[in-house]
């Protein structure tokens, strides 16, 4: 009696061992939904499937990309902020919605410390400042291009992601550093930004370094300065805005978020499967490609950090005396 007990207790014991490994292989055990804030073809949504490749299997079977496009991103997080927190709806998100956004909309949809879960930070990016085919060739340089700029006021446009993002920011504080009036045009994304760019429409855009860097190469757009506090490796002959006398300089990065009330089970195996993806030889390449450096930190020091990004720009908005449109 007592042996056959023996094998009923082992069959069971392997069964439940079998079912907590196939719950940790999968920990959300249908479609997972990765939002984006931006257009499709944009260096955030680029980045953002490339990643969803890499949680499934560990995090869950299926994982689909969803563009939720409208109010420079802000839809976007709102989305998730009102998704069941059950680890199935999840944020992919360049940094100025969470940590810009509360400084220069007064009225803002979200508390990002009090409605989402930050989990980790995935990459690192340059803000390239890039001019189009509208701009003499003979302009090289930033300098250049804003001597243009004040010769041709009716032509001194520059493309952002949208209103209120860093890149807006950036031309704001280019204009205001200058004394040259910058003509913001607003886009849904950097993809479509970069288009006009490219057609001619537009003067300038500032665009991440992986948006911009496969046209920069193929000469259709030239890169003028990287609005980032050092010279990017990727571009190592671009450089600085400092560089060339200008005091701006932003660190970028995409990170993932979660809905407020997660359970820690599933915060934590997302991190774990994130972390898994960051160190993947072919990703960390196809990001290369893209201009964009991996970077990671544990989950807890990942929101610890949040609070004091978004208190790290509130001195630059300030003097920049920026408020956007609601």
């Amino acid at each position: 009696m007592q042996s056959r007990r023996n094998v009923i207790g082992g069959a069971l014991a392997g069964v439940a061992a079998s079912r907590l490994g196939r719950a940790f292989a999968q920990t959300v055990d249908r479609q997972v939904h990765v939002i984006v804030g931006f257009a499709a073809g944009g260096g955030t949504d680029v980045s953002a499937r490339l990643f969803a490749e890499r949680i499934r299997g560990d995090y869950t079977s299926v994982a689909i990309v969803e563009n939720k496009v409208g109010v420079a991103g802000r839809l976007s997080v709102e989305y998730v902020k009102n998704a069941p927190p059950d680890g199935a709806v999840m944020l992919f998100t360049s940094d100025f919605p969470i940590t810009l956004y509360p400084n220069i909309y007064k009225q803002l949809s979200y508390d990002p410390l009090r409605d989402l879960v930050a989990v980790a930070p995935l990459t690192k990016s340059s803000l390239v400042l890039s001019v189009g085919p509208r701009v003499p060739k003979e302009v090289t340089n930033v300098r250049g291009f804003l001597d243009w700029c004040g010769a041709h006021p009716d032509q001194a446009t520059i493309a952002t992601t949208g209103a209120g993002g860093t890149p807006h920011f950036a031309g704001v504080m280019l204009a205001k550093e200058s004394g040259v009036p910058l003509v913001s045009v607003h886009y849904r994304g950097g993809a479509p930004a970069l288009s006009d760019l490219v057609g001619g429409h537009v003067a300038a855009s500032f665009n991440p370094g992986s948006e911009a860097i496969a046209l920069a190469q193929g000469g259709q757009i030239r890169m003028l300065g990287v609005a980032n506090p050092r010279r990017s490796r990727f571009l190592p002959d671009t450089p600085t805005l400092r560089e060339q006398g200008f005091d701006i300089a932003f660190d970028t990065w995409t990170g993932v978020f979660l809905p407020a009330k997660t359970p820690a089970h599933i915060v934590a195996a997302l991190h774990a499967t994130l972390e898994k993806a960051v160190n993947n030889p072919e990703l960390i390449e196809a990001q290369a490609r893209l201009g964009n450096e991996m970077t990671f930190m544990p989950q807890e020091q990942f929101a610890a950090s949040i609070k004091p990004g978004i208190e790290r720009w509130a001195p630059i908005v300030a003097a920049s005396g920026f408020v956007a449109e609601d």
